[in-house]
Order: C-alpha cells, then sequence, then structure tokens
C-alpha cells in the first residue's frame, strides 16, 4: 500500500471569501510593461490563490483599455454591483495600481465602500491585505497611491507634449478621420482621400452652391440610398467615433451632418487640430479652445473641396437665408438684398392675381415699424437689373487683365514697393518722434513740469501708439516681401470674376460669388457693392497712370426702370 498522506489543517477549511480577481490595462501608461498584460495578472493572481484555501474564486472583471484616472469602467462598475449585492466579498488585483490610479478616489474605495461592505481587499505585489492589519496599514497605501497618482500626471504630460508636437509638425493624431478621408496604412498621421465618400462630399458642395438647403440634401442623399457617414463607417469596418458625424438616426443623413461636412476646413487640405482640450488628467469634460490656439497646417493632405468653392459656402452658411415652402432651393436673392432706408433684409412675396402670381422683394419693416421708405420690386425686374449690371462689371474686369498685359509685371512691382516704402517712412518718422517725446518725460516729471498722474497717462499713451506704430511697420514689411515676389497671387481675384464671363442666365452661385450686397434705394436705384471692391478699384488707379484711352468704369447703380 502506498503512502498514506498526513492531512493538514488547511485541507479541513472551508473557504470563508468568494472572491473576484479584477484585471486593468489601460490603452497607453501600462502596455509598456509587458508584467502589467491581462495574461500575467490573471497568472499571479492564480499563483496567489494556491496557497489561500479560505478564498474560493468566483468571478472575473477585466477592464482592458481603460485607464485608472476614472472609476467609471464597466467591468469595474459590474463588480460593484456585485458586491452590493453580496455576491462577492473579496478584491484581488496585481498591484494598487490596477484598482486605481487617482489618490483621492482610490483611498476612498479602500478606506470606506470596502469596509462599509466588508470586503477584503489584497493587492499581491504591493502587499496589502485588508484582513491583516500591518499589511494594509492606512500609511502604505497612502504612499502607493500618492505615487500612483504622481506617476499618472507625468504620463499624461508627456502624453500632451508628444501630441502637440505631431499636431505642429503636421500629423494627423485623431483616432477616426473625418468622412471623406481614411488613414494611410503607410503612415497613420497622413490622412488620405476614400474616392467613393470624396465623390459625395463634393456632391453636398456642389448642391449647397446651387442653393440647396441642409435639409434638401440630406433628403436627397437618404433617397438615392447612400449611407450616412456613421452606416458607411460601420459597413467598411472603419472606425468611427461615438459622437461628431454620428446621427440620430444612424442609417440616415440629417441637416446636422451636412452642416458639420460643409463647415469642415479639412476638405480644403488644411489640417485643423487642437479645437478641444481637457482641464487636466483626471477631468476628461472636453473644454472648446479659442479659434486663435488652433493647430492648422496648410497644405497637409490631398484636398477634396477647392478652396474657393469652401469659402463661397461659408459666405451662402452666413447668409440669412430661406428656402421656398416645399422647395429645394433657396431664393436667388436671399440674404443680400438690404433696404436702403432701414438696412433690413428684404423678403420675397408671392401676389396671385387672376390666374398667375407674381413675386416681389418688399421691406418686411414697413412704415409702421420704422421704415420712412419702403420699396417693393419686382423680382423679374430686378433679376433683369442685376444680370446686366453683372455682364458689365465681369466685362470690366476682363478688360483690366487686358490692360494689364501692357504693363510690365516688374513695372507694377516696382510701384508697389515704392509705395510700401514710402509709408515705411513715414511710420518710422511718427515712432521716432514719440519715441524722443517719450525720453523727456521722466526729466519733466523730476522737474515739476509734470504731475504723477500726467507722467502716467503720457506715459502709458506713448507707450501704446509705439506699439501699435511697431506692429503697422511689421505688418507692411511682410506685405512689401510678398510684392517683390510675384503678383499672381494678386490678381487672382480676377479669375474669380472670368469664370463667368460666358454667363447668359444669372443663378444662385453667381449672385453668391459675386455680389457682396445689393442696397435698394429706389425703384430705379440699386447700389451693388461687388466682392473684391477694393482690388479692383486698387488695379484701377495704378493702371490711369499708364493708360492714354479711358478705363473701365466701374458700374455699382443699375439705372434701368425697375
Amino acid at each position: 500500500m502506498g503512502e498514506v498522506r498526513k492531512k493538514k489543517r488547511s485541507d479541513f477549511l472551508m473557504p470563508e471569501y468568494r472572491a473576484t480577481e479584477y484585471l486593468r490595462l489601460s490603452y497607453s501608461m501600462d502596455r509598456e510593461n509587458e508584467s502589467d498584460s491581462i495574461t500575467n495578472q490573471k497568472k499571479l493572481i492564480e499563483d496567489f490563490l494556491k496557497g489561500h484555501p479560505e478564498i474560493e474564486l468566483v468571478s472575473e472583471h477585466v477592464d482592458d483599455g481603460y485607464s485608472g484616472i476614472l472609476f467609471d469602467r464597466p467591468q469595474f462598475q459590474a463588480m460593484m454591483q456585485d458586491i452590493r449585492e453580496g455576491k462577492i466579498n473579496c478584491v484581488i488585483v496585481k498591484d494598487l495600481s490596477r484598482l486605481g490610479r487617482e489618490y483621492i478616489e482610490t483611498g476612498r474605495y479602500l478606506r470606506q465602500i470596502f469596509p462599509a461592505y466588508g470586503v477584503r481587499f489584497i493587492a499581491i505585489t504591493d502587499g496589502i491585505d485588508t484582513a491583516h492589519e500591518n499589511n494594509g496599514d492606512d500609511l502604505n497605501i497612502s504612499l502607493k497611491t500618492i505615487l500612483n497618482d504622481a506617476y499618472c500626471h507625468d504620463i499624461s504630460v508627456k502624453t500632451r507634449s508628444a501630441l502637440l508636437t505631431k499636431r505642429k509638425n503636421g500629423d494627423f493624431v485623431g483616432a477616426c478621420p473625418i468622412y471623406g478621408y481614411q488613414k494611410s496604412k503607410e503612415n497613420h498621421n497622413q490622412l488620405i482621400v476614400d474616392s467613393f465618400a470624396a465623390k459625395v462630399v463634393q456632391d453636398i458642395f456642389r448642391k449647397k452652391i446651387d442653393g440647396y438647403s441642409a435639409a434638401k440634401i440630406a433628403e436627397s442623399l437618404n433617397q438615392s440610398g447612400i449611407l450616412s457617414p456613421l452606416a458607411y463607417k460601420e459597413s467598411r469596418g472603419l472606425p468611427h467615433p461615438s459622437g461628431g458625424f454620428t446621427d440620430k438616426e444612424k442609417t440616415k443623413w440629417s441637416a446636422t451632418t451636412i452642416i458639420r461636412i460643409l463647415k469642415d476646413e479639412t476638405y480644403t487640405g488644411t489640417l485643423v487640430q487642437g479645437r478641444q482640450t481637457t482641464y487636466n488628467h483626471k477631468v476628461k469634460d472636453l473644454v472648446e479652445k479659442p479659434s486663435a490656439e488652433w493647430i492648422r497646417t496648410e497644405n497637409a493632405h490631398e484636398p477634396i473641396i477647392r478652396r474657393q468653392d469652401y469659402d463661397l459656402v461659408q459666405k451662402i452658411l452666413g447668409l440669412d437665408t430661406r428656402t421656398a415652402p416645399n422647395g429645394n432651393k433657396v431664393y436667388l436673392f436671399s440674404g443680400i438684398l438690404i433696404c436702403g432706408s432701414c438696412g433690413a433684409r428684404m423678403t420675397r412675396k408671392t401676389v396671385p392675381y387672376k390666374n398667375g402670381k407674381y413675386f416681389y422683394y418688399y421691406c418686411p419693416t414697413g412704415k409702421k415699424n420704422g421704415c420712412t421708405h419702403p420699396v417693393m420690386l419686382r423680382e423679374q425686374d430686378l433679376t433683369d437689373c442685376i444680370t446686366e449690371s453683372l455682364k458689365a462689371h465681369i466685362g470690366n474686369v476682363v478688360s483690366l487683365e487686358e490692360l494689364l498685359r501692357d504693363i510690365s509685371e516688374e513695372q507694377v512691382n516696382q510701384e508697389l514697393v515704392a509705395e510700401y516704402k514710402a509709408r515705411l517712412m513715414e511710420n518710422e518718422e511718427q515712432l521716432a518722434s514719440l519715441t524722443r517725446f517719450q525720453s523727456t518725460l521722466y526729466e519733466n516729471f523730476v522737474t515739476g513740469l509734470l504731475d504723477k498722474e500726467e507722467y502716467k497717462s503720457l506715459k502709458n499713451s506713448y507707450h501704446a501708439d509705439i506699439s501699435r506704430l511697431k506692429e503697422a511697420a511689421s505688418k507692411l514689411r511682410e506685405e512689401m516681401d510678398a510684392v517683390k515676389g510675384s503678383s499672381h497671387d494678386r490678381l487672382r481675384w480676377i479669375q474669380h470674376f472670368k469664370r463667368f464671363s460666358g454667363m447668359e442666365e444669372i443663378d444662385r452661385r453667381a449672385v453668391i460669388a459675386l455680389i457682396q450686397s445689393i442696397r435698394v434705394l429706389e425703384k430705379d436705384d440699386l447700389q451693388i457693392t461687388f466682392r473684391y471692391q477694393m482690388e479692383y478699384q486698387a488695379v484701377v488707379e495704378r493702371l490711369s497712370a499708364h493708360a492714354a484711352a479711358p478705363l473701365p468704369g466701374q458700374n455699382t447703380r443699375g439705372k434701368e426702370a425697375v
């Protein structure tokens, strides 16, 4: 017969504790340490339990990819629910940092919550076991939680610094690219165009420029069976955010989604990052940063939308426009037709007459509400007048370009540089004069010519004026350096008008692109302010010294009977 093993006292012990093993691993700060892997945590706890028959492992809770700063982790909360229901009375972790890294909240669970429920807490590698008084002393726990908190703060600072550097270098650091782009497989910090989604984005911008409302664009996409951004990403297995472009109805486009796309500058090739931040590593609520602090990188990736089309859409979105009832498009002059008497935006109205309908624009303020001279215009007459004025102005702009060919670019640049030098010289003379006056202030104060209050007031005034002049001089030098380079960018606005040179009938795109406002002074007197008015006038004045024949005039008032 074999040797009979002598039974130990522990063989007769029944488990006193129903335990759960809590395992946690964050995305960033823990993954560099292989010993913190979920597998190694489990192995360590299994080895520990072999020597503790009084503990029965009844469950496991794993939070993989969650920071220890906050305690809203899903499996941590599930574990707390088990504690409240009396299913477990012992929590085992590899070390104290697995439970949490935040000093105050971690201490609250160990000193208040766990003891209130009679829960035994064990952190193996830290030698903490609250069933033994010496192993769970308050000082030991306090020191370790403070160190864990400090470690977390240090990692947070390093992470923020690394992300800031990447953003400044033009690297994309977001988790989910916007609809229309994907991360490059070769370089995850580089955005590349998603050809299918990019065509949808281009169609959205085209429809908006053509006068469609955001709601009608969304309706059109839904009717065409095109997946919304979230549904599209889910269908392709692409990463997608829980917010952002997420729609209320996941399978549908919405007006909100359309507006977000139309306002996103990323589509022009400009990477805009750092729009939001958090107060610190413990508070995860997002805070909007002022636009001056955003990090912008021009030409960071291939554009989907031309810059001029993007700018045009922003102008359209900025107007107070309305669509016709049950219609698809915005009225032709909505948002830019202004009453010359009170400044209100004029409204379109339909007047039925016999078997037909007539359309007018009128001032909604009216005499009863303070408009001293309201005017009503028939839409067709207004359209005819604006069409002729636009065609005439486009012709004048094209004529300017032809005249510019007779003047060498070098000559034009020299004249502009001379103008900037003259302005800089005047600026420097003013600066020298102010500096002289400022230098005598203290002497006048000491000799009694100025009292203390006068001295302080004049000192602050001179200081402000000197700072203003220095800033102006810096800006003038930048503009002069740009002029020395090339006149191509300076005259690019001419191409903006030339795109419409073959226009026979005006549409919403032409009106928004070329006209800034139309003020209605009288039925036969319209004041049209075209876009790039200052640039146009500057070229006219510059050419006046070189052209023998009269230059094309600027017709800003329509005189036909409307």
